[in-house]
């Protein structure tokens, strides 16, 4: 278990799982978010300086504006027909808050191959053969800041960006309330190295496309409260992206305008898939742990950010996790 050994410790133990092995294969989760993408950039990084191969690769289609990241270009999306995978030795899982997590990737790993899972997910249960789940750090790059230092490398501005937009991206514009002061002293030596911390900001968090803002009215039109207003939530149906011109990363944002409206505690986004399920994204402004709601579902994630995905009709979905969300604000 991680919480077996102290944080110097497991950052040692990870460095010794890279050394001892040549190559690797390195994941991120589905629908992969800023921190995952930059996760795996940095990575990527570290690894080269090590001198080991790594395929990099992710099951979903990744987020266009996350394309000026280092090695973007060299992440693989897994496709069924796709046979031909160069050989590794071990797997690097991370931003993974459960092994189910990793999605269709996980079909290339052999029987008994070694994985290191680096993740900051509260509800990561240590699936890896060796793991570093640190709950209190505001991203998985916060993690792999720490772990790069501990290897005696210093981030030049390719790998800086990617830890920067990690940072970024999983504490909301340093807005969360896992804004931590290291989190700040991190960011701060970031923009020492040549950062452009208000680029990135406008980039990632200010700008949308024009399909993206077709979608986010269509959202809007849709938002419904609880009785008590303590609830919003919104849905998006599995033709809508089609009929907005839209990507899956224009989704990215929407619940917080069910979340933001005042006396709202919790915000929840259903989107519909095309297999005729529903994922729900949890946003909590701390008076329930969304969490612990996303979990009765197969779910997890954050105490104010999780997820999970429900095997019901869209109609349906909604009412339950609703009801759930009401009861824990009992």
């Amino acid at each position: 278990m991680s919480g077996a050994l102290s944080y110097s410790k497991q950052l040692d133990e990870a460095l010794d799982f890279i050394k001892d092995n040549a190559s690797f294969l390195v994941v991120s989760h589905v629908q992969p978010d800023g921190d995952a993408i930059s996760s795996t950039s940095v990575m990527s990084w570290l690894l080269q300086q090590m001198g080991k191969r790594a395929v990099l690769v992710n099951e979903s289609e990744l987020p266009g504006r996350l394309s000026y990241l280092y090695h973007y270009d060299l992440i693989r999306v897994y496709r069924d027909e796709q046979v031909e995978w160069p050989a590794f030795d071990a797997v690097i899982a991370l931003d993974c808050a459960d092994f189910r997590r990793i999605g269709l990737p996980s079909r290339l790993f052999p029987e008994g191959c070694p994985l290191l899972n680096i993740d900051h997910h509260p509800t990561n249960n240590d699936y890896g053969t060796v793991n570093i789940v640190k709950p209190d750090a505001a991203a998985t790059v916060e993690i792999l800041y720490d772990l790069l230092l501990q290897a005696g490398y210093s981030p030049d501005l390719d790998c800086a960006n990617a830890i920067y937009t990690g940072l970024l991206t999983d504490t909301g514009g340093f807005r969360y309330s896992n804004t931590s002061p290291k989190v700040m002293e991190i960011a701060a030596k970031l923009l020492a190295v040549g950062v452009s911390g208000s680029e990135l900001a406008d980039h990632l968090l200010e700008k949308m496309t024009m399909a993206g803002l077709k979608l986010l009215q269509l959202s809007l039109s849709r938002l419904m409260f609880s009785d008590n207003g303590e609830i919003g939530w919104l849905y998006i149906r599995k033709d809508d992206l089609k009929q907005c011109g839209a990507v899956s990363e224009d989704m990215e944002g929407i619940v917080n305008y069910a979340l933001n409206v005042d006396g709202v505690e919790i915000g929840i986004l259903f989107k519909e898939t095309d297999d005729g399920g529903v994922k729900a994204s949890l946003r909590s402004a701390g008076k329930a742990d969304v969490a612990v709601i996303a979990k009765q579902f197969g779910g997890g994630g954050h105490v104010r950010a999780s997820g999970c995905r429900i095997e019901q009709p869209l109609e349906d979905a909604m009412a339950e996790l609703v009801e759930a969300a009401r009861k824990a604000l009992m």
